[in-house]
């Protein structure tokens, strides 16, 4: 479905400051559409809003940047230079992997020393990796470079792209695919686990989603200067320096449709701006449920995605501690003693685990303007079930699965911890559903299954209102950074086609 394209378009309005509505407002603005950028909390960021607490800087969420080229892209778009606005430094190892047993794995870009660590594990083990390395190569080539900024409007390109995911066996799992070519069992959580950093199960999550592994391995990992905050800043300076408006505290109530064209955007202060197409960073639930409640519209598919199968949730602690830890790297991951049946728990409920896997992310190793001198900040983020799933009391429960959580670091990597911590704080799935407007606190959206990725997932153009788009986790091509930076991208481009708009 086409714009007008005889009527000259110049106001769009997007709803939302996450990465992927910060790199659309970018494109569109550098492309000459006046831009506002509605944000509903009092910072930029979304997702990746920063805490400022007792001396400590915590970013609230994305900490791991895989791929600045996607980022470079946004800023050349402007004709600036990522580097002019900030700094990526990169991290090595990419993490730590421990396990109760004592094991460690440092996932780091060298093929000898992951050659020499995979063989302590299993020596057949150094092969089958190669051969994963490969596979995982070629879902990347195919499924990120080639199709992760595409947009699937039709199922006619739903069907194009179908023979390739056949020939690379896309209806396996994550886990499966890891587990044909690798034999020791640490080492298969090792490489398959990376699904979860985008709300995926590993057990069920298509086998394509190993592409992470790839695009870790052809550009590293990196962390900007300052925090991830420091990258929104960045982005924000760059948009408006284009010429753009970004309104914090302005939550949007309401997208005005008349007949099939979305019209205006109505705040909750009750002022209401008109423009000529709107596109949504927003939960893609609270979207359409919420923001278009008046249009039928959004009152059938609002109704359609809230069955869908979402992402788990996150409970999150933030906190500072007035020492450092000499052993301690940037990223550590610390197993449980279950793997599958702790995700499959995590995925299906009812109730909260009595264990967990933890990611622990130091930004002071790396970065010690981040902390004061002297001390170190943290966050620890456990994966839990989404409130569709868990009927928790987060209010209760919270504050007590963080003693447990810090209690668990103590005792496995941070000794002192708790007698040294100056202060913390937490996010539940109350805080995604509430704070963020995620269906069902849900923190990676829909679920990247193979039946609710490319054309299953909601479109970056609604099918039915034809001004109206989508930007982020619950678009294609999915959650993590390079997705909705991604999504961003193939969303821009169909803007600028519907409007027979040729980038500057």
């Amino acid at each position: 479905m086409m714009l007008d394209a005889t009527k000259t378009i110049r106001r769009a309005a997007v709803i939302g400051s996450g990465f992927g509505g910060l790199s659309l407002a970018i494109r569109l603005q550098a492309a000459g559409i006046r831009t506002t950028v509605f944000e509903q909390r009092d910072k930029p960021g979304g997702r990746a809003y920063v805490y400022e607490q007792d001396g400590f800087t915590f970013d609230g969420g994305p900490t791991v940047i895989t791929d600045p080229t996607c980022l470079e892209e946004v800023f050349a778009a402007a004709g600036r230079k990522l580097s002019d606005y900030v700094e990526l430094m990169p991290v090595s190892p990419f993490y730590r992997l421990l396990w109760p047993d004592g094991r460690q794995f440092d996932y780091v870009n060298d093929q000898a020393a992951l050659d020499a660590q995979i063989a302590t594990f299993d020596k057949a083990d150094v092969e089958g990796y190669r051969r994963f390395l490969a596979y995982s190569q070629a879902v990347f080539e195919e499924g990120y470079l080639k199709l992760g900024a595409v947009p699937f409007l039709e199922f006619s390109s739903m069907m194009k792209a179908a023979p390739k995911l056949v020939r690379l066996e896309a209806w396996r799992s994550v886990y499966a695919m890891v587990s044909r070519f690798i034999r020791d069992d640490h080492l298969r959580q090792a490489f398959s686990f990376h699904s979860l950093l985008v709300g995926g199960n590993p057990f069920s999550t298509s086998s394509i989603y190993a592409l992470i592994h790839a695009l870790e391995r052809k550009w590293g990992v990196f962390f900007p200067r300052g925090g991830t905050g420091a990258l929104v800043r960045g982005m924000v300076k760059l948009f408006t320096d284009l010429g753009g408006e970004i309104r914090l505290t302005s939550p949007v109530d309401e997208i005005v449709v008349e007949g099939q064209r979305a019209t205006a955007v109505k705040l909750k202060s009750g002022e209401t701006l008109p423009f000529d197409l709107v596109a949504s960073n927003a939960d893609v639930v609270h979207t359409y449920r919420h923001l278009l409640r008046g249009a039928a519209r959004g009152r059938s598919e609002g109704a359609r995605l809230a069955k869908t199968r979402h992402s788990m949730s996150l409970f999150v602690t933030y906190f500072g501690a007035r020492r450092t830890w000499d052993h301690l790297q940037h990223h550590t991951v610390l197993f449980g003693p279950r793997y599958r049946g702790l995700v499959d728990e995590i995925f299906k409920g009812p109730n909260l685990p009595d264990d967990f896997s933890l990611y622990l992310h130091a930004p002071t190793v790396t970065d010690k303007s981040l902390a004061p001198e002297g001390c170190t900040a943290f966050y620890v983020l456990s994966p839990v079930p989404h409130l569709g799933k868990a009927d928790i009391d987060w209010e209760v429960e919270g504050p007590l699965y963080r003693d447990r959580i810090l209690a668990h670091l103590e005792e496995r990597l941070l000794p002192g911890l708790r007698d040294s911590l100056v202060t913390s704080r937490i996010l539940t799935p109350f805080g995604f559903r509430d704070e963020l407007s995620a269906h069902q606190g849900s923190a990676f959206s829909v679920e990247p299954l193979l039946t609710q990725s490319a054309w299953f997932r909601p479109h970056n153009r609604d099918a039915k209102i034809a001004n109206l788009y989508f930007a982020g986790a619950g678009t294609h091509p999915g959650a993590g950074v390079p997705g909705v930076v991604g999504s961003a991208k193939a969303t821009a481009g169909l803007i600028l086609a519907d409007l027979g708009v040729t980038p500057r």
